[in-house]
């Protein structure tokens, strides 16, 4: 009985060992390969709309013996656009004062409404205070691993970067897109989008696309986000030109991916990213945002962990909005 049932499961043994060593393989290179993507993070920013401002009306002082007095600017008998326009038709000709008061009505709804439609106007263009309109965009950078040089200038920004003030921010995004300008030659994948919302929605699509960027990350090996250093390590962790890096990079199989997140007052627009001639445009503009008009940026890239990479897989995978150029 026992040799009979051996005899019948015997030829399923193979294929059964087969399954398993598979299965075995295929899931401990998943998990190798999700804790080598480490990542690194610099940025910081507040949405903050611009605080109003009021200029009270300007006065003007007429001297004694003229009867005027002290009076505003806008109002009788200064001049000016208001009720001098009005009065003089009261008593005149029999008019009386209601037809002056429904005329004074009718100017006073009419400049509410020219006021009104003003102040909205403002708003969708950016200039105005209520709800200022915010472009939020993003841009991402595929390149060889062979520019192991760019990973020691996003490090060395990471730890020597002030990203608690507009003017730090402002400098970490000039380094960071001369740092992929200089390096044009390893480009392979980029991709990019720009999106333009009122403040508060601003804050969550920026806050949505960073949450998804981090979430490709097993862990992200250094951040200096606010001004915040953490996981930082000393000088030359990261490898030079003869490290463990270097060794890997043969393969043209690895990759670095650099992520730029900016949130920006007014509109910015940044041309669809076709080829390298897009994709250096859009990094320039990204470079030139002002400091006052810049709310938020975030930079992120991976592999940041010395002897860390990035696989032509992983990189399909998990950035799929990225196109060749």
């Amino acid at each position: 009985m026992h040799k009979t049932f051996l005899q019948k499961i015997k030829p399923l043994l193979k294929p059964l060992l087969a399954v398993t060593l598979a299965i075995v393989l295929v899931f401990g290179h998943a998990d190798g390969a999700l804790a080598a993507r480490s990542g690194g993070r610099i940025g910081g920013g507040s949405f903050r709309a611009p605080t109003r401002t009021y200029s009270p009306p300007s006065r003007t002082y007429a001297p004694p013996g003229g009867g005027y007095g002290y009076y505003p600017s806008y109002g009788y008998p200064g001049g000016g656009f208001g009720f001098p326009f009005i009065f003089p038709f009261v008593g005149i000709g029999g008019f009386g004062s209601l037809f002056t008061i429904l005329i004074f009505l009718s100017i006073a709804s009419f400049l509410f409404r020219s006021f009104r439609n003003a102040v909205s106007n403002d708003g969708i263009d950016g200039s105005g205070y209520d709800s200022p309109a915010v472009s939020v965009a993003k841009v991402q950078v595929g390149l060889l691993s062979e520019a192991r040089s760019l990973q020691t200038d996003l490090d060395r920004i990471a730890q020597t970067a002030d990203t608690s003030t507009s003017a730090g921010l402002t400098q970490v995004l000039q380094e960071t897109t001369l740092a992929l300008l200089r390096h044009p030659e390893y480009w392979v994948y980029a991709g990019g989008e720009t999106q333009q919302a009122r403040l508060e929605a601003a804050e969550l699509q920026f806050n949505r696309l960073a949450l998804a960027e981090r979430s490709k990350f097993a862990e992200e090996t250094v951040t200096n986000y606010n001004n915040q250093l953490r996981g930082t390590s000393p000088a030359g962790t990261l490898p030079a030109a003869g490290g463990a890096l270097a060794q890997t990079s043969d393969s043209p199989g690895e990759f670095i991916v650099v992520t730029l997140l900016v949130a920006a007052q007014g509109k910015l627009q940044l041309p669809a990213i076709n080829g390298a001639d897009d994709a250096r445009r859009a990094l320039s503009q990204l470079g030139a945002v002002s400091s006052d008009k810049l709310m938020a940026v975030e930079v992120l890239w991976t592999p940041q962990a010395q002897g860390d990479t990035l696989s032509s897989d992983d990189l399909l995978t998990n950035y799929t909005d990225l196109r060749r150029i």
